[in-house]
C-alpha cells in the first residue's frame, strides 16, 4: 500500500508520444482536453503513482501530466483498498501526498453528483478507471466579492471512461461532476490535485451565491476515517 511521502521526486525520462485529442468545436472555448484512440500501458495503482513521482517537479506541467495520464492506465482491481462507497454521498479517499501534489480516488454511486465547485487555483487531472462519469463546466460571467454572489452559464460537457482522462483547463475551471443514473453502475475516478489544497469555492447556480468549504478526507491510505458514515 502507498504512503505518505514528501521526498524529492527523482528525475527520469518521458517518451514522446502520438495521439489524437478530442476537442470541442474551435468557437468554444475549451475546458477540458480529452484523449483516446491510443494504446495505453496498464498498470498497478502503485505502479502508476510510482512512475508519476518520477516526473521532475520543474516538468510537472499541466501538458506532462496529461500526457503521463493518456499513456498510462490504471488497474482497476488495484483500487480496491481505496474504494469505500456511501449511499448518500460520493467519497473522497487519499491514496498518496506530497508537497507537489496527491492523488485521491473518488467514489460515486449510481446517481450521484459533486456541488458546481472551482479546484482553488490548482491543476487537476481525472482518469476513471471504473465506470464512466459526466463533467459539465460553467462560464462565470459576473462575480461579486464583497457579496459572494455570481451568474454562471452551463457550458460544455464531456464524459469520462477508462479510455479518456481530461485536465482541467485553468482559465475556466468551474465545473460539476456526475455519475448519471442512465450510466448505470458505481465510479470511480482518480484525481491528481497540483498543490493540495483543504477548501474549495462551491456555487450555487440557482440562488447566484458562492461560499469556501472545507474539504476533508473520507479515508486515508486505505483506512476509513472515524468519522465517516457509509450511509
Amino acid at each position: 500500500m502507498i504512503t505518505r511521502s514528501s521526498a524529492p521526486f527523482p528525475a527520469a525520462a518521458h517518451a514522446a508520444s502520438c495521439y489524437n485529442v478530442y476537442r470541442i468545436p474551435f468557437f468554444l472555448r475549451v475546458h477540458f482536453i480529452v484523449l483516446g484512440g491510443m494504446p495505453m500501458e496498464k498498470l498497478s495503482i502503485d505502479e502508476w503513482v510510482k512512475q508519476l513521482c518520477a516526473i521532475p517537479e520543474a516538468e510537472f506541467s499541466i501538458r506532462r501530466v496529461f500526457d503521463f495520464t493518456a499513456q498510462k492506465s490504471i488497474q482497476p482491481e488495484t483500487l480496491s483498498p481505496y474504494l469505500f462507497y456511501a449511499t448518500s454521498h460520493y467519497t473522497r479517499n487519499l491514496i498518496y501526498k506530497c508537497k507537489l501534489f496527491e492523488v485521491m480516488a473518488i467514489c460515486w454511486n449510481i446517481g450521484q453528483v459533486s456541488r458546481i465547485h472551482n479546484h482553488r487555483d490548482q491543476n487537476c487531472w481525472m482518469v476513471t478507471p471504473i465506470g464512466r462519469l459526466r463533467v459539465q463546466n460553467f462560464r462565470v460571467d459576473t462575480r461579486d466579492a464583497s457579496h459572494s454572489t455570481c451568474k454562471l452559464v452551463p457550458s460544455d460537457a464531456y464524459d469520462m471512461d477508462p479510455e479518456h482522462p481530461a485536465v482541467v483547463q485553468p482559465e475556466e475551471p468551474v465545473h460539476q461532476v456526475l455519475n448519471l443514473p442512465e450510466f448505470g453502475q458505481p465510479s470511480t475516478s482518480v484525481h491528481i490535485y497540483s498543490y493540495p489544497y483543504s477548501s474549495c469555492e462551491v456555487y450555487s447556480i440557482d440562488k447566484g451565491v458562492y461560499a469556501d468549504v472545507p474539504l476533508h478526507y473520507s479515508s486515508e491510505y486505505g483506512k476509513l476515517s472515524p468519522d465517516e458514515k457509509l450511509m
